[in-house]
């Protein structure tokens, strides 16, 4: 059986380190925590956890950070989490098999990451990251902001998941990293050029954040993932700019890197179900619904290949007349949102009008 270190980063976190901690420790032969300059009981309570808690000068360098919590660690393999993110119980037992049985020359292990939950606590959006390395490896963390763990050799993809579960957030931080670099006078790479785009689209400075992703795209060095998402993301500026033929030509741009993904058709058919398209609408969410992501794909938003397609294309019929394909429509996006208002109420709406044509 392999042993495990447990490193983390933290600042501030007296609202959630506990709960993170309280998921794994049983499961961990040590655990590292690393404070970055914390002004509340955050440490206090990590050291009801360990006495493996270490200080750590900020430097506004995220990988700076990660990498020091990592040359703490003395067992076989580190497990890295951050403070607002736990282990469900049934992922709890995962991790005690996967310590149990995993082979000592494998590299790297995957995790899903359960980033956001519908409002049935079923997971909506995850993504998958290394998450347990061989501490030998030396792998290392790069990026100031956004930083991501370098690994290779040999891979293991687990269903281990680790759910993301915040409590509060600093808005300014990341973006204010990224400014500092740049008035610095340090060039972007292109990695960190997309997520600086996507901190200014969340600040809402849709027009620099069009440069940036632009300046991404151009570059053609960026993860084909990341490809993708930036074009999304440039129609979701141009949305906000109310730019039509841009947000359109931002969408079909992604076709460039892959074929129509679930998101890019449910984007599409939108665009068409506003002008009042129905048939067009009609076509690009069935494809969506055709469209399945594998299970392995690094990042997915059930959503787009579940509810939401069924749930417009239910809207869809009931405008073209369609009143039997619009109902079993509503029940499919009911298979997936049981408690949802609008499909109960569209239940009722379909019971009432289809039994009247039955009668007529």
């Amino acid at each position: 059986m392999v042993s495990i270190s447990l490193c983390m980063i933290v600042k501030n976190e007296e609202d959630v380190i506990g709960r993170c901690l309280e998921s794994v420790q049983a499961f961990v032969d040590e655990i590292n925590i690393v404070d970055t300059g914390s002004t509340d009981n955050t440490k206090q309570i990590a050291l009801q956890f360990t006495d493996r808690v270490f200080d750590f000068e900020w430097i506004q360098h995220f990988a700076a950070a990660r990498n020091y919590s990592f040359q703490q660690a003395t067992k076989d393999y580190i497990l890295w989490l951050d403070a607002d993110d736990v282990l469900a119980v049934e992922d709890q037992q995962k991790l005690k098999q996967l310590k149990e049985s995993l082979p000592s020359d494998i590299d790297a292990v995957s995790m899903n990451y359960h980033l956001s939950f519908d409002q049935e606590g079923k997971v909506d959006s995850l993504l998958r990251r290394y998450r347990l390395v061989r501490r030998d490896k030396q792998f290392q963390w790069i990026g100031a902001v956004h930083e991501y763990l370098e690994v290779s050799g040999k891979l293991f993809d687990s269903d281990i998941a680790i759910s993301h579960l915040p409590l509060h957030h600093d808005h300014m931080r990341n973006i204010t990293i990224y400014k500092e670099l740049i008035q610095s006078g340090q060039t972007l790479s292109p990695r960190d050029t997309f997520y600086f785009a996507n901190e200014l689209v969340d600040h809402g400075q849709f027009e620099e954040a069009l440069f940036y992703y632009e300046q991404f795209l151009i570059s053609k060095l960026g993860w084909i993932e990341d490809n993708i998402r930036a074009c999304y993301k440039l129609a979701d500026c141009y949305a906000h700019l109310q730019d039509t033929d841009n947000y359109i030509h931002s969408i079909l741009r992604s076709l460039e890197y892959d074929i129509p993904r679930p998101e890019a058709c449910c984007r599409l058919g939108y665009h068409f179900m506003e002008q009042h398209k129905n048939h067009e609408a009609i076509y690009w969410y069935t494809q969506a619904l055709s469209l399945q992501q594998p299970t392995h794909a690094p990042f997915q938003n059930k959503a787009y290949t579940t509810w939401l397609p069924h749930l417009q294309l239910c809207v869809l019929y009931d405008r073209i007349q369609q009143y039997e394909l619009a109902n079993t429509h509503n029940e499919l996006a009911g298979s997936f949102l049981t408690q949802d208002a609008r499909i109960i109420h569209n239940r009722s709406y379909f019971k009432t009008l289809l039994q009247k044509e039955k009668n007529s």
